[in-house]
């Protein structure tokens, strides 16, 4: 209830700045790039629903137009685009940027990590918008929490698992830091945008493919190629999106046009989480009508990624101080935070 009435809330700020934006701000015209394609179940609306909401609730004095991946420059080359100031803006994932620090990990997914509600309380309270702050302005990036979603699913085999072994020699699409621990199982992995994966499982180019939860899953066709899909999610309990800014582009904006895009975004994270969770059980009704088993992780599995988590963890505190600085906040405010996730909440 208590996050209904804070969107409300951000919602009602947002349409009174607007009132006055309209007679006040310039026009500045903004490009962004999704991450996703526009016709991919959730991650692919949040985009165009964030796009609406800037621009009407502008008033139209933000003049943003979407444009679908690799149409201004491959989603894969986002980050560099942004911070270079040759694109305005992108929707996209912080953990599709390891390349430049492993930290930016951490801001994407966390492996055994926390839900929603803990997540966003850290990132809001605890500490983690300004590390993320600072992170992303060494690159001059302006980032901003702007989507975030339920559980994903664990992932799509041609093959049922029956143990750890196996695991080796599998080639498998894995995002963040869940391939790092799925490395240590014997995978080898890559990470292939959202458009590019059905066609290398449908080729054989790997065998196996993680991406996001049911309901998006069965719009990108994985079903129709690998029939075991695995539960739960331990790599991405709660999965983020940001919007990435120029920071030249951030300082056209005047101060009412940069609170409408931040109340933008905390309105359309309410309305993603909720769909996100209302869509699942109705598609995992269709897989499994479309021949697909769904399976749930043996205690001995999810004891293993657990386990080989921890050298991950430890290995990357050891290569990256920025690293080490974020899991620091994280895992304090977990240590903190446990006693009323172990007590407030039905198990």
């Amino acid at each position: 209830m208590k996050l209904k009435v804070w969107v409300a809330a951000a919602a009602s700020a947002a349409v009174l700045l607007a009132s006055g934006a309209q007679a006040q701000d310039k026009k500045v015209r903004v490009q962004i790039g999704g991450a996703f394609p526009s016709s991919t179940a959730i991650l692919g609306t949040a985009q165009t629903r964030l796009v609406k909401m800037i621009r009407d609730t502008s008033g139209g004095s933000i003049d943003i137009k979407f444009f679908e991946p690799g149409a201004l420059v491959p989603s894969s080359q986002y980050f560099d685009a942004v911070s270079n100031g040759s694109l305005d803006m992108a929707y996209t994932a912080a953990g599709y940027f390891t390349g430049k620090d492993i930290a930016f990990a951490l801001l994407g997914a966390v492996p055994f990590g926390p839900g929603v509600g803990e997540y966003l309380s850290w990132f809001e309270y605890g500490g983690g918008n300004q590390l993320s702050d600072e992170l992303h302005g060494k690159y001059n990036i302006i980032a901003k929490l702007c989507g975030i979603i339920a559980p994903e699913a664990s992932g799509w085999f041609r093959k049922e698992i029956k143990t750890v072994d196996d695991f080796k020699g599998m080639k498998m699409r894995f995002y963040g830091l869940g391939a790092n621990v799925m490395q240590k199982m014997g995978v080898a992995t890559q990470l292939l945008q959202a458009g590019e994966i059905f066609q290398a499982l449908q080729l054989g180019t790997i065998d196996a493919t993680e991406f996001s939860m049911p309901s998006m899953d069965l719009t990108l066709g994985f079903h129709q190629v690998a029939k075991h899909y695995y539960f739960p999610g331990w790599h991405q309990q709660a999965s983020t999106a940001h919007v990435y800014i120029a920071k030249a582009k951030w300082a056209e904006f005047s101060e009412t046009q940069k609170a409408i895009i931040d109340n933008s975004c905390k309105a359309q994270m309410y309305q993603e989480f909720a769909e996100s969770e209302a869509a699942q059980f109705g598609a995992m009704a269709e897989l499994q009508k479309k021949g697909v088993t769904l399976h749930t992780w043996s205690p001995e599995i999810l004891k293993a990624f657990e386990e080989k988590w921890g050298e991950v963890v430890a290995e990357q505190k050891a290569k990256s101080p920025e690293f080490a600085k974020l899991w620091a906040s994280y895992s304090a405010y977990r240590d903190g935070y446990k006693i009323w996730r172990e007590r407030g909440y039905l198990k």
